[in-house]
């Protein structure tokens, strides 16, 4: 793998190497951009197959991290970190306290998080470590679990696209589709039947379907007949890459709008989405509840405030969709000019001079 090639093409800032033989600790951690603020992301663990697919891993999702911080109107950057290993077999505090450490030798350009395969009890334990920690226990100040945020953030979305489509907001009678009950995907079938919405589900957990069937009277459906279902929406809250050759020509909707990272198999699926009349609501922008939610955590965390930030997820998608429609361009390109646009203007910002203690006694 030619590194610094990867790190020119996305003009990535940093990429860093962690590496503790007694705690059996393989990381890295990847900066993308940090004009409007330290770069946030969570600390995903897993059984790569290679240290080049960590790396591509780390890379990708910390500049997915840079857009969805600016799109969201957050003053933060882009990173993430990637642990090499099982999270069910390799997980101990040696490990989590020696990435803290690390993570603290970068002195607040970035800031972590929980992620796929690891908890609020793990991002505990790099807390002993280092202040540069979302998303911990309550007990030391955190917001708790995300996922009703995030949830909040998708449905406030869904409305914003349904007013796109439909001219109201009034989500009653509108048929949703939901792929994927887990935290988020759940709690945002309980707000959609809430305010009257026809729900159509599906899982791989079929205890997770008999419950929504039961408390929602939602249709269930096998994993597979979710994407060929007539709906108004379908909601991806599981795997990415959901929209693809195989499937995309299937759907039979008006609106794709979910948490899901990734729905995209690839971009031009996104501008077939766009040939076809399907609304795309993207996904990082849709599904930035979450973020939101623990970056106000670096404020002193307010659960009322952090909640109105969350709920503004819909003006954004408005003013995504009045790009879209005024470029004629998908809308996936629209999410990309918004975010690119408001690092660009605060560039010029930040390009203004602030003295430091030691500037100041270097010029006197």
């Amino acid at each position: 793998m030619d590194v610094f090639e990867k790190l020119t093409t996305y003009d990535y800032e940093q990429l860093v190497f962690c590496q503790d033989k007694f705690a059996g600790l393989k990381a890295i951690i990847a900066i993308h951009d940090t004009t409007l603020g330290p770069a946030l992301g969570g600390c995903r663990m897993w059984t790569y197959a290679s240290e080049e697919e960590a790396i591509t891993d780390a890379l990708r999702l910390a500049r997915g991290m840079t857009y969805k911080a600016a799109a969201a109107g957050l003053n933060l950057g882009g990173g993430k970190t990637v642990v090499i290993g099982d999270p069910h077999k390799d997980k101990s505090e040696a490990l989590f306290r020696a990435l803290g450490r690390f993570i603290e030798g970068l002195h607040g350009r970035y800031i972590t998080a929980e992620d796929v395969g690891t908890t609020v009890s793990d991002m505990d334990v790099i807390h002993m470590e280092t202040r540069f920690v979302t998303g911990v226990s309550q007990a030391y100040g955190s917001s708790g679990n995300p996922s009703p945020m995030t949830a909040l953030g998708v449905f406030r979305g869904l409305q914003a696209a349904v007013k796109e489509v439909f001219g109201s907001d009034d989500l009653a009678g509108k048929t949703v589709a939901i792929q994927g009950l887990g935290s988020v995907g759940y709690a945002l079938a309980q707000s959609l039947h809430r305010v009257g919405s026809k729900l159509i589900v599906t899982d791989i957990s079929k205890d997770s379907v008999a419950r929504a069937v039961a408390e929602f009277g939602a249709q269930a459906v096998e994993p597979d007949e979710i994407f060929h279902v007539q709906a108004d929406v379908l909601a991806p809250c599981a795997l990415g890459a959901i929209v693809n050759d195989q499937t995309i020509n299937r759907l039979r909707v008006q609106i794709i709008a979910g948490s899901a990272n990734n729905q995209l198999a690839e971009e031009r699926h996104g501008d077939r989405l766009h040939e076809l009349g399907i609304l795309y609501a993207p996904d990082y922008v849709i599904n930035a509840g979450g973020l939101i939610n623990v970056a106000d955590e670096l404020e002193g965390y307010h659960a009322d405030r952090a909640r109105n930030k969350v709920e503004g997820i819909y003006d954004i998608m408005l003013r995504l969709f009045a790009i879209s429609k005024e470029h004629g361009i998908p809308t996936y390109k629209a999410a990309d000019r918004l975010a690119e646009a408001r690092i660009e203007k605060l560039k010029q910002v930040r390009s203004t001079f602030l003295p430091t203690s030691r500037s100041l006694l270097t010029h006197r």
